[in-house]
């Protein structure tokens, strides 16, 4: 039965242990890691499709998808510093409840973090180009800057490229990111503690700037488009922005997924996961906040006067016109674009590298979470466990990392960072809600298990991000819906083809403490290296 392969808890941590990463985290790298993460994405790349779809009531959607989220990082907290090991939601829903559920979660977190990865490399690109062209006069032809424009027919998407062909610049940084991720976590975690310096300094800077010139009425109207969008506008409105910049704050489940990398994990996993949450919702507050009192925010119609959602046929013609052109919302380099309307050329300029030096640490972050779930699924057999191999110099996934870089390079190169984002969500919402049922399922489970962090309020906590998680999938639009059906389809057949018959619990090679050196279950093993010469626990 598919539904009674649980893997337990204690055999997780077995396994974990008998093929582990190396901890060399601590908890200031495990939350600038999550800083990393979360601040960039939603600020520095989407702000001008937030206001696009919310106008000025962005401000809202960033509470809505932090308070969503703040309830999912709760649940996580619990989890990660019961479990601290690789795999997220996989590795909990696999104990839980079960193989064939694990399999699906594991499935929509690589749809997740591969596509927001793509997503922060066009926005990147979009940076880069400005910068380029801002500071030299040269500017690549937009048919090498940028991908076609996707529209759906029924259920046939087509590809209109009199707006670009192809993103070269995505594809470089993507590559780039991914060769850096093979030469090592530690050496990772450093530069990206140095790009989070950049980056919250150029914030810093752009929140001092704009707020002196804040005009009030740049705020009216408020939400242009509602909280739902017009009729017939699926993923607009306030909350229809929520759900698209949701996934700047996945950065907190990146950095779960570093548990097994993370010393002292009971300790440093929630304050990774809780401290830079709370820090970056502060800096999109506030930078939003600058952004709309300086210049406005208000949303462009398309030629027939109707609401046109970013990244459509529609958006792009109105702001080919010269009316539009310098609006915030068609800006491809939205915080850079507002400091040079308020006279601030040379910082913006400036913000503008920061971007391009800070945005990689985000892109590395979403590849460096996808590359541990493919890990540990592979180390449970789900996968060809060649997949799971550790290059011998630098002691990372090599194989599945460069695999990984490829197809969020295919992903960067083709899509414009909007219809990415609403991808990516996706399958990130459908891991968080798995994460918010796996945390009562484990309290009525197994209500004696230690758990260095606990849930407040779990019994109203939990719901809360269910049902948020719910909400906001239903808020996307129409053909952002249809891809996690469509990919969880595509990953059960792969699942019955080859994960089903080559899976260790299905095969029966499930290891346990109890079976390794006759103890009883220990809720933690011990750091890597902490084994007498025959391979058990000292």
């Amino acid at each position: 039965m598919i539904f009674g392969r649980i893997k337990p808890l204690d055999a997780i941590l077995a396994t974990a242990e008998k093929k582990s990463l190396v901890r060399t985290l601590g908890p200031v790298q495990l939350t600038l890691l999550g800083v990393g993460a979360i601040i960039g994405t939603g600020i520095f790349v989407l702000t001008a499709a937030a206001a696009q779809k919310a106008g000025p009531g962005m401000m809202w959607s960033f509470v809505i998808a932090g308070a969503v989220c703040a309830f999912a990082a709760l649940c996580y907290s619990e989890i990660a510093s019961m479990v601290p090991v690789s795999g997220s939601a996989y590795t909990y829903t696999y104990a839980v409840v079960g193989e064939l559920l694990a399999w699906m979660v594991g499935w929509a977190l690589i749809l997740e973090y591969a596509v927001a990865a793509s997503a922060v490399s066009v926005g990147w690109s979009g940076y880069f180009m400005g910068l380029l062209k801002s500071i030299t006069g040269l500017e690549l032809p937009q048919a090498l800057s940028a991908g076609p424009v996707w529209t759906m027919n029924g259920l046939v998407p087509h590809a209109d490229i009199t707006h670009g062909l192809i993103n070269i610049p995505a594809i470089v940084i993507a590559l780039a990111v991914t060769a850096l991720l093979v030469i090592g976590t530690t050496e990772s975690a450093r530069v990206n503690a140095v790009l989070v310096a950049i980056k919250v300094t150029a914030l810093t800077a752009f929140i001092l700037l704009t707020l002196p010139v804040l005009d009030t009425g740049n705020f009216s109207p408020f939400a242009p488009n509602g909280w739902f969008g017009p009729e017939g506008a699926s993923g607009m409105g306030i909350v229809g922005a929520a759900a698209s910049i949701f996934f700047a704050y996945v950065g907190f489940d990146a950095v779960s997924t570093a548990a097994e990398e993370t010393k002292n994990p009971q300790r440093n996993v929630p304050i990774g996961l809780i401290g830079s949450l709370a820090l970056c919702t502060v800096f999109y507050l506030l930078v939003a906040g600058g952004a709309i009192g300086a210049i406005g925010a208000q949303p462009v119609l398309g030629p027939d006067g109707s609401v046109v959602a970013p990244g459509s046929q529609g958006f792009a013609a109105a702001c080919a016109t010269a009316a539009h052109a310098q609006d915030l919302v068609c800006s491809n380099e939205a915080l850079a674009h507002v400091l040079r309307e308020i006279n601030w050329t040379v910082v913006g300029n400036a913000l503008g590298l920061a971007a391009n030096l800070a945005l990689p640490s985000v892109i590395l972050m979403m590849m460096f979470g996808q590359t541990r779930i493919f890990f540990v699924m592979a180390r449970d057999g789900l996968l060809p466990e060649k997949l799971a191999s550790i290059h011998p110099r630098f002691k990372t996934p090599h194989v599945v990392t460069m695999v990984t870089g490829v197809f969020v390079a295919i992903g960067a190169a083709l899509l414009p960072v909007g219809q990415l984002a609403d991808i990516s969500n996706s399958g990130t919402l459908f891991a968080f809600f798995m994460v918010s049922i796996a945390v009562l399922v484990l309290r009525v489970k197994e209500p004696g298990r230690a758990r260095p962090f606990r849930t407040p309020l779990v019994w109203v906590i939990a719901p809360m991000a269910a049902f948020g998680c719910v909400f906001l999938f239903f808020n996307l639009p129409f053909d952002a819906q249809l891809v996690l059906p469509i990919w969880g389809g595509i990953g059960l057949v792969l699942y019955f083809i080859y994960g089903y018959r080559k899976s260790h619990v299905g095969r029966g090679l499930v290891e346990t403490h109890e079976q390794d050196a006759g103890i009883p279950p220990q809720p933690v093993p011990p750091m890597p290296g902490a084994h007498t010469p025959g391979g058990r626990d000292a």
